[in-house]
């Protein structure tokens, strides 16, 4: 074999090896360029941060296990630990506090079965001022099934930034009570009730007002005396 024939099959070598070099560089670029959205079949995942492009975190779907659990930071704020913790989602306005929230669960216990949903809006800087509630209880031979809507006061000097958590005031609730009683129920300022119009357990309509101390002081239809 001659030197120039050499020559030119190193010369050929090279520019076939660079040539695919850059058709390797080209493939590899190319698989892993994004064209800003990705499509999935079906994925399985235990938590999923949703954030702003500045790392602001907006959202937090989880399961129980990956729920906040108050001893962690959010957007360097920690959240409420004093919470139950469920599978569910979490809101966080443009500052990273929590706005809201949405929770559920169910399950059979020793005594019957427990279920519940709840979705919720907070107070800035705060704790749940409304509240969309269903429950499903059973004890025995007792089964209570109800859902409301209820609105509720603040304390004005709570903080998630402090772990400052007060006492809320229920001041409506629309929807089924304890007492199986489906209507409207309105609180004061203290939480004490001071009306309500609903439909008894036995299907009869009723109006209720109320004084400071819980005793009825006017009511439609009136009690029919004994």
């Amino acid at each position: 074999m001659t030197e120039k024939r050499i020559n030119r099959e190193i010369i050929f070598l090279r520019t076939f090896a660079f040539a695919m070099a850059m058709v390797i560089f080209f493939l590899v670029n190319s698989a892993f360029k994004s064209n800003g959205n990705q499509k999935f079949s079906e994925i399985d995942v235990e938590r999923i941060n949703i954030i702003e492009k500045d790392g602001t975190v907006k959202m937090v779907i989880t399961n129980v296990d990956r729920f906040p659990n108050g001893k962690i930071k959010i957007n360097d704020v920690y959240t409420n630990e004093k919470r139950k913790k469920r599978s569910g989602m979490l809101f966080f306005n443009e500052e990273g506090l929590e706005c809201g929230g949405f929770i559920y669960d169910g399950k059979k216990n020793a005594n019957g079965h427990s279920s519940g949903l709840s979705f919720t809006h907070d107070q800035y800087d705060g704790d749940q001022i409304m509240q969309l509630l269903s429950e499903d209880y059973q004890q025995g031979n007792e089964r209570f099934v109800g859902s409301s809507l209820t609105f509720n006061d603040r304390p004005k000097n709570e903080s998630q930034r402090t772990k400052n958590f007060g006492q809320g005031t229920p001041r409506i609730m629309l929807g089924k009570s304890r007492g199986q009683r489906d209507g409207l129920f309105l609180f004061d300022a203290k939480g004490l009730p001071k009306a309500m119009f609903y439909v008894d357990k036995e299907n009869k309509a009723k109006l209720n007002f109320y004084d400071d101390k819980g005793n009825i002081t006017a009511s439609f239809p009136e009690e029919s005396s004994k």
